[in-house]
């Protein structure tokens, strides 16, 4: 019979799951941002030549994880367009779940999921396993996503100096200029600021939190290149 899981038994079972992995692991989020203690199990199961396929939506992979899975032999990873399911799954796991494979959304979120056990309920997990290999043949080869995603961030940049300039915001810099003036890329600098309070992150996208707004930081939502942020010239990070 399936298992009801809050976000504390979904991280629990979710490692257990990977832990428990001797043929084959398969992990479908439209994040991946991955924590050490993730690393440190999908290191050994790359260690042991499990098969493992990662599965991500959207197109904000950090550098870090690029190079980091580039260095695993038996890790495949690939981009799914539109992906919005969360399933982890092994030979006799699978877990279905709110929870992206982020590390924010596993430490911050209130997260629901299933557990579903092979033994117990067969066609259950026979129908998750299927859609799971759905997912995996539609998705873009392996280090064809890993190098188009590299380049994502710095097209963002570009998307959003084009629309900051054509604002006229003379007194605010985009999220790319102010991480380019602190040193860091956008997606760095983005990150920082959401560790730091000034944006929120739900797993899927972020916003201006209380503090962002008390600092100055705007949202501008509609624009013909897309939603940005705009930050006061004069903005740091602690």
């Amino acid at each position: 019979m399936a298992k009801f899981l809050t976000t504390t038994g979904t991280n629990y079972h979710l490692e257990e799951l990977i832990k428990g992995a001797s043929d084959r692991l398969i992990l479908i989020s439209p994040f991946l941002k991955l924590n050490d203690r993730m690393k440190e199990l999908l290191a050994d199961k790359n260690r042991l030549k499990i098969d493992v396929r990662i599965v991500y939506g959207k197109s904000e992979l950090q550098p870090q994880e690029i190079e980091w899975l580039r260095g695993l032999t038996y890790i495949r990873t690939s981009f799914c367009k539109n992906l919005h399911a969360k399933c982890y799954m092994n030979e006799e796991l699978c877990i279905i779940t709110s929870l992206n494979l982020y590390e924010f959304s596993q430490v911050n979120n209130n997260e629901m999921g299933i557990l579903i056990q092979r033994s117990e309920d067969s066609q259950l997990y026979k129908d998750a396993y299927e859609e799971a290999q759905r997912i995996i043949r539609i998705s873009d080869e392996v280090r064809i996503s890993l190098e188009r995603v590299t380049s994502a961030p710095e097209a963002a940049s570009r998307e959003d100096d084009k629309a900051a300039d054509s604002a006229h915001a003379d007194d605010k810099l985009t999220s790319s200029k102010i991480g380019q003036k602190l040193g860091l890329k956008t997606a760095q600098f983005l990150d920082r600021a959401t560790e730091q309070g000034f944006l929120l992150f739900d797993g899927e996208k972020h916003t201006v939190s209380p503090k962002g707004e008390q600092v100055g930081v705007e949202f501008v939502a509609k624009s013909r290149f897309g939603p940005y942020f705009l930050w006061p010239q004069d903005f740091c990070l602690g």
